[in-house]
């Protein structure tokens, strides 16, 4: 991909900074979304805090010009998010996308084991990241080896639950929301539950809907996106900024 020159665009270099909050549709990656405001609106610097899997949809905080030096401050916040998981099934990326590696049978699985399952992974735990993540080994991210078939040990990581519930049962599938503290896997909770279960579980469904203070309401979609120009993002970045976003920002930076 051809380096992105601000110069070479038809409109003039958008200079205004601010957070941008925006809510990501399936399938685009979180590079995607910030490829695309960035030459959507002719913007040097743009940058994320906290990427999603491109099934995962919701908030995708975007930093904008002297906004992305504080983008690790803004990452380092707990998450909340809603999800679907269903029993009786295993992948090798403990989501749909994956190869199923394990079937099983959950007619002996009941709500009530089922609940409690989901409760007990509140609190504080060791969790082990999935090969599918973006995290590195030996200088290699762990998803490329993944896609050479190749798995690697992976030492376990502290995370925390500070809430977990459950939304709807419907046997074999279950919704939740889930609190959680900066590089929890989701996903692995649910791979998780099914250990615990017996049954294997597989993430059906994953959407953020809060990232510190940031709330998916506040968020924009791709699409409206497309559908305003450079003086209506700047209106857009400068009341929102001058609404709650410099609070919260300040806030993350420690300031």
């Amino acid at each position: 991909m051809r380096k992105f020159d601000p110069k070479r665009h038809r409109l003039p270099i958008f200079n205004t900074d601010g957070i941008l909050l925006v809510d990501k549709p399936a399938t685009w990656t979180s590079f995607d979304v910030v490829n695309f405001v960035r030459s959507r609106f002719n913007i040097p610097k743009v940058g994320h805090c906290g990427t999603l899997d491109p099934a995962a949809t919701g908030l995708l905080v975007l930093v904008l010009g002297k906004f992305t030096r504080i983008s690790n401050s803004l990452s380092g916040v707990d998450k909340i998010y809603s999800g679907s998981l269903r029993l009786g099934i295993e992948t090798d990326s403990q989501d749909m996308d994956g190869n199923v590696i394990r079937e099983c049978d959950t007619a002996g699985i009941t709500e009530e084991a089922l609940r409690n399952t989901v409760m007990s992974f509140m609190g504080k735990s060791m969790q082990i990241p999935p090969m599918v993540s973006a995290l590195k080994k030996d200088g290699k991210k762990l998803y490329e080896l993944a896609r050479k078939g190749v798995e690697v040990e992976r030492e376990a990581r502290p995370i925390e639950v500070f809430d977990i519930k459950v939304d709807r049962i419907a046997l074999p599938d279950c919704d939740f929301t889930v609190h959680c503290s900066k590089g929890t896997y989701v996903r692995t909770i649910a791979s998780d539950i099914g250990s615990k279960l017996g049954c294997g579980a597989v993430l059906t469904n994953l959407r953020r809907i809060a990232s510190g203070k940031f709330s998916i309401e506040d968020a924009i979609s791709v699409d409206e996106l497309k559908t305003i120009e450079q003086p209506e993002l700047k209106e857009m970045l400068e009341k929102f900024l001058y609404g709650k976003a410099l609070k919260i920002a300040a806030e993350a930076a420690g300031k």
